[in-house]
């Protein structure tokens, strides 16, 4: 059964920073792209940013410079650290993992609210 279980989220200030965390398990980390999505309230979810097995990344315009996306395949976990906060920054977070052919995975999110 695979499982991706986000951490990290919580309130914080605009201009604050927060480090989210999933911890992936039931697959083969390694070998699967990861990602990192956002959904805010009447919008639809969109890429945040994702990395290669390899270690290529790719952001989204909007955080380029802000957030930074990393894996750790030793502890089957992805990081997404995000600096600078701002109150359109405010989602729920999801986790993401794809592999051509063995499918697309999804955690159950993790809000990031930013508010003074």
């Amino acid at each position: 059964q695979v499982q991706l279980v986000e951490s990290g989220g919580g309130l914080v200030q605009p201009g604050g920073s927060l480090r989210l965390s999933c911890a992936a398990s039931g697959i083969i980390f390694s070998n699967y792209v990861m990602g990192w999505y956002r959904q805010a309230p009447g919008k639809q979810r969109e890429l945040v940013a994702d990395i290669s097995n390899g270690g290529s990344t790719n952001y989204v315009d909007s955080v380029k410079g802000r957030f930074a996306i990393s894996r750790d395949n030793a502890k089957n976990t992805v990081y997404l650290q995000i600096s600078s906060l701002k109150p359109e920054d405010t989602a729920v977070y999801y986790c993401n993992a794809r592999r051509i052919r063995y499918g697309t995975y999804w955690g159950q999110g993790t809000q990031v609210t930013v508010s003074s």
